[in-house]
């Protein structure tokens, strides 16, 4: 895709975005709400953005998940059959978007940030369960790839679900929630992408630019990711991403 009408001055934002989307999806989730309103910004068809957004996010969730592998904060074993259903969900819901009008696109996913901001808003704090982890079938057959089938078609705020299903279903600590979201947000991302690289579906140039950020950003959320406030963080993920969203939607008026 031509990025020559693209200003420096947009590369830099969309590379600082991509850094504190990295660091934020680390913590918390929802480094999406920053990315996608940043990359409908610059301008670029909202296939794209949705394509784009996989790309550069997969850097992000990538680099935490081999981190986390690395410190022994996650077994294969346990975690292999999960990232499977994580992206087959993914696939489809990537191959399903691709025959969305573009159009329709363009108003949809303002509309769905929007909804997933205010939802960062009114949803409840995950409570700390102190009960061991258990198998749960709701968790590992329905959530996952629901969640999956999420970040194919749209992306924004899956890590976050990861999380909350995590804590609600399989009963674990919002810290061990936290941890066993990263590879299946890797994995929902790295299909996502597969599936819109298929379809010749993203900005490869921008998407190296955000990646680059995202590197930075995650390899030092995944080092804080024990010392985060998780309100406060939540707090700038919905102001940042609804005025980014405004000046979005100014921009079209």
């Amino acid at each position: 895709m031509d990025i020559a009408n693209l200003s420096l001055e947009i590369l830099a934002f969309l590379f600082l975005v991509g850094a504190i989307a990295g660091f934020l999806d680390t913590l918390v989730g929802g480094g999406g709400l920053l990315a996608v309103p940043a990359l409908l910004l610059s301008g670029i068809p909202p296939i794209y953005v949705l394509g784009t957004n996989k790309f550069q996010g997969s850097m992000g969730t990538g680099i935490a998940t081999f981190l986390l592998f690395r410190k022994k904060k996650l077994e294969w074993q346990m975690v292999k059959k999960l990232m499977i259903a994580s992206f087959i969900g993914s696939v489809i819901g990537g191959i399903i978007v691709q025959f969305v009008d573009t159009e329709i696109l363009s108003f949809v996913i303002p509309v769905i940030l929007v909804f997933i901001a205010i939802y960062f808003i009114i949803s409840p704090k995950p409570k700390v369960m102190n009960s061991s982890p258990k198998s749960n079938k709701r968790f590992e057959s329905y959530a996952v790839p629901g969640v999956g089938f999420y970040d194919g078609m749209f992306g924004p705020g899956a890590g976050s679900f990861f999380v909350m299903t995590g804590v609600m279903l399989k009963k674990l600590e919002i810290i061990e929630a936290t941890i066993l979201a990263k590879p299946l947000n890797f994995a929902s991302n790295i299909a996502g992408f597969i599936v819109f690289f298929v379809f010749g579906h993203i900005a490869f140039i921008i998407g190296l630019i955000m990646m680059l950020g995202q590197l930075i950003g995650s390899f030092a959320g995944t080092h804080y990711l024990l010392k985060a406030n998780p309100k406060v963080i939540r707090a700038l993920v919905v102001i940042s991403s609804l005025s980014m969203l405004a000046k979005y939607v100014d921009s079209l008026i």
